[in-house]
């Protein structure tokens, strides 16, 4: 399935907090940014607590009565990012994904951990599984999480892909493990907002959980901990496909 080997790949949280990019953002700052200093920043956010402040905002005139709506799936990806350890998954275009972290990383001022099954004109006429059973082979095996929260693109709305079928598919066929956790949204972005995609994903997300803890244990999820779980200090999705595989697959 395009998989090869396995890659270690770091958490950006760790790479935002070494010695190396913190000094490479601060030569960022002083060479190309005119960074004004720490002392202008305190300074002028002391100002703006100031009574000064305050009524210069009074005084404005022009206001966003009805602010740009974002669509449904970048909604369901931030309320993704709200669960401990989950992968976002959009099943859709890479251009759709390639905006919502963009946006994402805009906003949080870091890198946004998102992927996509990279939908394009043949999945467009043929149908998206075989794309989601690669991404979700390649993003278990690569970002290492406990959970993946697919949702959907208007490409794979229109089409009418079904989510249920093809994650069933996957699982049914040994490409991942049985039990590994990805509930699902169907978020198209002709309907609705980012609100009603966050919506849909939390619901989807609740409803899908109850049934996985009544069916495999509350603390089966644990397994699938990329830092504690038996699933990846056993060698991970590789390991698994080489016991698990059915059908003399490969990967």
């Amino acid at each position: 399935m395009g998989i090869h080997h396995e890659l270690n790949i770091k958490d950006h949280l760790e790479c935002f907090r070494n010695d190396e990019f913190k000094q490479m953002i601060k030569n960022k700052r002083e060479k190309y940014e005119d960074w004004v200093g720490e002392d202008k920043v305190k300074e002028i956010a002391e100002w703006t607590k100031s009574w000064e402040y305050r009524e210069l905002n009074f005084k404005r005139e022009a206001i966003s009565i009805n602010p740009a709506k974002a669509c449904q799936p970048l909604g369901a990806l931030l309320c993704a990012l709200g669960f401990e350890k989950t992968l976002p998954f959009s099943h859709g275009s890479q251009g759709c994904v390639a905006y919502f972290r963009t946006h994402m990383a805009r906003h949080f001022k870091e890198p946004v951990p998102m992927v996509s099954t990279s939908m394009t004109e043949d999945a467009a006429v043929f149908g998206g599984q075989n794309n989601m059973h690669e991404g979700l082979q390649n993003a278990i095996a690569l970002y290492r999480p406990k959970m993946i929260a697919v949702n959907t693109t208007c490409m794979a709305e229109v089409i009418g892909d079904d989510l249920n079928s093809f994650i069933a598919n996957a699982k049914e066929k040994g490409l991942i493990p049985e039990d590994f956790p990805i509930p699902f949204a169907h978020t198209p972005s002709f309907v609705g907002s980012h609100i009603t995609g966050y919506d849909n994903q939390m619901v989807a997300i609740l409803r899908y959980m109850t049934e996985y803890f009544e069916k495999y244990g509350v603390d089966n999820v644990d397994k699938y901990d990329p830092e504690e779980g038996e699933f990846y200090k056993e060698g991970g999705l590789l390991s698994w496909l080489e016991v698990n595989s059915k059908g003399g697959q490969t990967t």
